[in-house]
């Protein structure tokens, strides 16, 4: 991770990285941890290129307004996953569709109910875990994730089923990750991030920890055909990838996202799906 989330490291005693395993439940409890962490550093790095009412699919400034990959959503039920402060759960209501979203992060949270009273749309927001959702069989129209949850929890697969149950047949998933094709580079947005490090075909999760071992925050690699077969092994098509291509005179940094990364290969997996009838 980056020096931007040095305050998130300091107070969770991260000591190192070291790649080994992460389980379901070691996956969420770290996640959880590192973004209520986090929270504050993030908003207060990102907060203005999100918005507190916009719907920013990509660092690459890809939005929702533009593409629509979810179709017409007014009168839609609409489940957001991984919503952070809910920026596009919040636009979603400005365009009339009924949202609820959900994070596993308090932190981000409390940032959500922050926007929800400073913009005066009011969101339902809902504590807990992409691959566990608390909702019955059935209640959604569509579901969107631009960069939550997904890269974070254990078992995709365990997510993509999850989401499959809550939608009714028909509904479009819609979900942004970082590229596959990143993991095989340094984190770095400069020149050091241009250099392969690492195979494309290590699947062992990228984990910190702090000085007795225990996890601080983890993400999951996987390739493109893992996310394929994990979305049609759930019951869904996939309907379009977007690779977006970096926008001419974009000049922001975002982590590892670069104009000089950009320019060269993309940053971004925009995984336009629907469950089957």
């Amino acid at each position: 991770m980056s020096n931007q989330h040095a305050s998130a490291e300091q107070a969770l005693g991260t000591a190192g990285i070291v790649k080994r395993g992460a389980d379901a439940s070691e996956s969420r409890v770290a996640n959880r941890i590192w973004w209520d962490a986090d929270a504050d550093a993030y908003h207060d790095t990102h907060g203005d290129f999100l918005g507190a009412a916009d719907f920013v699919w990509c660092p690459e400034g890809l939005r929702e307004e533009e593409t629509r990959f979810l179709g017409e959503v007014a009168g839609q039920n609409v489940l957001e996953v991984g919503c952070g402060s809910a920026p596009c759960a919040r636009w979603l209501k400005a365009n009339k569709a009924n949202v609820t979203a959900l994070d596993i992060s308090e932190g981000m949270l409390r940032h959500a109910r922050e926007n929800n009273a400073k913009t005066g749309i009011e969101i339902p927001l809902v504590q807990a875990s992409a691959d566990q959702l608390p909702f019955r069989t059935g209640s959604f129209d569509a579901a969107c994730s631009a960069f939550g949850a997904v890269p974070f929890v254990a078992d995709v697969q365990e997510v993509f089923s999850e989401v499959a149950r809550v939608l009714r047949p028909g509904s479009p998933w819609v979900f942004a990750v970082n590229h596959p094709m990143r993991w095989i580079f340094p984190d770095d947005p400069g020149p050091l991030g241009l250099t392969v490090t690492q195979s494309y075909f290590d699947r062992t999760p990228y984990v910190e920890v702090d000085g007795e071992g225990r996890a601080t925050y983890v993400e999951h690699h996987r390739t493109l055909g893992d996310y394929i077969r994990a979305l049609t092994n759930t019951g869904f098509v996939l309907e379009d990838l977007v690779e977006p291509e970096w926008p001419k005179g974009h000049t922001r940094i975002w982590g590892q996202w670069s104009p000089l990364r950009g320019k060269l290969f993309p940053g971004t997996a925009i995984f336009r799906t629907r469950l089957t009838s």
